[in-house]
């Protein structure tokens, strides 16, 4: 970041390939909502996007909540 910071700015997916590109969904980027002591603040918000992996994990009994990738949801 520009102050100096290093933070994970998005969770993408790599979704397939389309011929020889390789394609890729953010499921989740990095929203800066303010500097505090010189400092970047934010958090990650959904894009929106569910992404096509959530069926593995409840394959293995691993569930969350549908609305954890809404545009409303935030953490």
């Amino acid at each position: 970041m520009k102050d100096g910071s290093r933070r994970i700015t998005s969770v993408t997916e790599v979704q397939g390939m389309e011929g020889d590109v390789i394609v890729l969904q953010d499921i989740f980027t990095f929203q800066q909502t303010g500097i505090e002591n010189s400092k970047i603040v934010g958090r990650m918000k959904p894009t929106g996007i569910r992404p096509k992996f959530i069926h593995r994990f409840e394959v293995h009994n691993i569930y969350l909540p549908p609305n954890i990738f809404g545009a409303g949801m935030s953490f």
